[in-house]
């Protein structure tokens, strides 16, 4: 990759020729000495320089790994710890990573095979003759070079006799290919740790698959711990020699000279007969028919109603798995160094952005000098809120759970008013709120205060002016038979009793109309074009999933009833016809995403229908946008599928925990998602290429968090706030600035 316009020229006497990649660590740089010897230039990230702590690890890291040389791994050949950015040069090694050998041309059999291993194994010795232990083994740190692959990457490598650095809670290494005392008690990672990882990295090499995968690093690392590898597809010989590599004991692993005798003797030459071929999943980039240069961008629409139900899910980690939650953490803190296919943190696809934008991190709690000042509760004792927030002409609005309604600046974070709906005595946790849009000058709001004593707690719309936040008028409704919304330039309202819906002006609260709805539904409502749409579901407890759909006139209210699907999800409008999700089977559903079967496109004239079935059914959060659905699941994977054929554009898995729906981007084609963590990814919408995710934002995190944060957009700045009350703007091109505190 060509250097950005920001990279330095030249590190500690070598001149910096181009960009290998970068990561949550640092960036890599291909530099050339004065006499033309080429290194692989790493320089640390300025928020890590300025960590003490990190400067003397670093410091006794790079004592320890000089030690390393071998002819299967790349040496460090110099380094400055003391440097204002650390930085350390190992030998250059031309090739590809082994992730990306396989991402192109399948698992490895025969003599590619037999090279890895051995050559693998050799590493390993070289490395723990030096007293170090590498800790973080995985494809993206070895290279295949023409005579065998090189070990690299030692930077987050410890020397055996200073490992009492290792603090507690504290984890480096990357889940899928890390040992269980690597997740139990770091203090006590020894050389039989990277025994364990070799294991798990060639059965990845050998089937396309680890031995403890799973959804998300959580369940993956209670695999790691607690469960069998899986090995289907290995043949015994070889199977015997990994199962005893991925004991849960460090003891029962068995020593770098006797694996390098038994891979010798289990993997000959030439691949057996014996060993079945297994493909790595490719998936097929978009076509120019479904997302390209033709197809028009336009509004996001996201995931359709779940089924009714009076139980809000909750996730929660239990057991192990949340105990490993510290250690997780400090791994998406600590993050591995380049990414497979090398992240693009300062790429020409993102503009600049405004001069007077900053990337703030600041909270909701935070005080306003205009309306209320945090009444609801003490300075020490803030709730976790779970905010809501959208974006809409230079300022943020953000409303939750104990929150009041409030304002901030969207280019500075700072806080312009905060709305006092409520009497000060009221508790935090008896109150809610959330904002539902601002149009023309007005701020609307959904308000519940909940009472002990009443089975149907007061809801009413509020109306805020959006400079001041001062009230400008209320109305009680009933939220029981209809989901409160603001559509286009109207706001829809339940009056008590719940069997009509009616539009009123977002200024003044007037009545335009008034339609009946059916009897027994609960109904939400999608604009989409110049319509308005409503779908009922039946609230019927045996048959949950029975809707119907309405199509209102925007000038008068008049309903007409459309033919749909009764098992299915209104997402929103696409080629003037309704966009339909029909859910599988409710068995077939997981307890957290959702499950598609069929896609429809039903035009809302005439009643006619086309049916897209995919090849696999499709699950997670939904969102469509430019012609393209993109489904987000709890574990971090996302799918990009064709609405118009079902055809699955492409499929890429990201490391944040628990996202929430994805945000597109239509101006840079890019497609972001955001965690409770406040982890931010990035990835391409043509092709599914990660391009950066970040460390984590949040002040804390709560297992029992509902909110699934989502990206907003805001002249060309990200948005995110999490669970906590945290609220923060990160620059797409350089997402790893360190914000500045609001």
């Amino acid at each position: 990759m060509p250097l950005h316009r920001d990279d330095p020229k030249s590190v500690g006497g070598y001149r910096l020729v181009d960009r290998l990649g970068a990561g949550g660590m640092g960036v890599v740089y291909w530099g050339r000495s004065r006499s033309g010897r080429d290194v692989a230039v790493k320089v640390v990230h300025a928020q890590y320089a300025e960590d003490a702590v990190f400067r003397t690890r670093f410091r006794q890291e790079i004592a320890a790994v000089r030690k390393v040389s071998g002819a299967f791994t790349a040496p460090v050949v110099d380094a400055d710890p003391e440097a204002a950015r650390p930085w350390m040069a190992t030998q250059y090694v031309p090739g590809s990573s082994l992730a990306e050998r396989l991402r192109e041309h399948g698992p490895l059999r025969g003599t590619a095979l037999r090279r890895l291993a051995l050559g693998l194994v050799e590493a390993l010795q070289d490395i723990h003759r030096a007293e170090v232990v590498h800790r973080d083994l995985k494809p993206a740190n070895v290279l295949m070079a023409e005579d065998g692959p090189r070990v690299i990457d030692f930077g987050i490598s410890r020397a055996a006799e200073n490992h009492t650095l290792t603090e507690t809670g504290q984890m480096i290494g990357t889940p899928p290919f890390m040992s269980p005392e690597q997740f139990s008690d770091a203090r006590s990672v020894g050389p039989a740790s990277d025994v364990f990882s070799l294991g798990a990295l060639l059965v990845f090499a050998t089937t396309g698959r680890g031995p403890f995968d799973a959804e998300s690093p959580y369940l993956t690392a209670y695999r790691v711990i607690h469960n069998e590898p899986v090995l289907d597809g290995l043949a015994l010989p070889l199977r015997a020699v990994l199962e005893r590599c991925l004991a849960k004991n460090p003891a029962d692993r068995p020593a770098l000279d006797e694996l390098a005798r038994e891979f010798g003797a289990v993997l000959p030459e030439t691949a057996p007969g014996d060993l079945p071929t297994v493909t790595l999943r490719r998936d097929a980039l978009p076509s120019t028919a479904d997302t390209g240069p033709g197809a028009a961008p336009g509004p996001a629409a996201t995931t359709p109603p779940r089924r009714p139900s009076r139980i809000r899910p909750l996730w929660a980690a239990t057991g192990t798995v949340g105990a490993l939650a510290l250690g997780l953490t400090a791994y998406a803190l600590t993050g591995p160094w380049p990414a497979d296919g090398g992240a693009k943190p300062d790429s020409p696809r993102w503009a600049a952005l405004p001069e007077s934008w900053k990337p703030f991190q600041t909270t909701v709690f935070e005080t306003a000098p205009l309306g209320a000042r945090d009444p609801l509760f003490a300075d020490d004792d803030k709730p976790s809120g779970e905010p809501g927030c959208l974006t809409h002409e230079g300022a943020v609005y953000c409303a939750g759970e104990g929150i009041l309604p409030v304002r901030l600046d969207g280019l500075t974070g700072r806080t312009v008013w905060r709305a006092g709906l409520v009497p000060s005595a009221t508790e935090s946790a008896s109150y809610s709120s959330s904002v539902l849009g601002v149009r023309d000058g007005t701020v609307i709001v959904r308000q519940t205060v909940f009472s002990e004593d009443s089975l149907n707690d007061p809801v009413r719309l509020v109306a805020l002016d959006a400079g001041t936040g001062a009230q400008r008028w209320t109305r009680k409704a009933d939220d029981e038979n209809i989901e409160l919304a603001l559509a286009g330039d109207m706001v829809l309202t339940s009056d008590t009793g719940g069997r009509t819906v009616t539009a009123r002006a977002p200024r003044t609260g007037a009545a335009r109309w008034t339609a009946q709805l059916p009897a027994g539904h609960y109904c939400t409502f999608k604009a989409g074009g110049t319509g308005l749409y409503a779908q009922c579901f039946q609230n019927d407890v045996e048959q949950p999933g029975n809707s119907v759909i309405l199509e209102l006139d925007r000038t008068d209210g008049s309903v007409r009833r459309l033919k749909g699907p009764p098992r299915s999800g209104l997402l929103g409008v696409l080629d003037g016809r309704l966009l339909v999700l029909e859910w599988e089977d409710r068995e077939s559903q997981s307890a957290e995403d959702d499950t598609y079967g069929r896609i429809l496109l039903v035009d809302p004239g005439t009643g006619a229908r086309s049916t897209a079935k995919p090849a696999q059914t499709v699950e997670g959060k939904a969102t469509l946008a430019d012609g393209t659905l993109w489904f987000v699941t709890s574990g971090g994977r996302v799918t990009a599928v064709s609405p118009r054929t079902g055809k699955r554009l492409w499929q890429a898995r990201t490391s944040l925990e628990q996202p929430g729906e994805a945000t597109y981007d239509a101006r840079t084609r890019t497609l972001y998602l955001a965690s409770a963590s406040g982890r931010v990814a990035a990835l391409d919408s043509r092709t599914g290429t990660v391009l950066w995710e970040t460390l984590p934002h949040a002040g804390r995190v709560s297992s029992a968090a509902v909110a699934q944060p989502r990206v907003l957009l805001h002249q060309g700045a990200l948005i995110v706030s999490t669970p906590d009350g945290t609220l923060f703007s990160l620059d797409p091109a350089h997402p790893e600035r360190k914000p500045a505190s609001g």
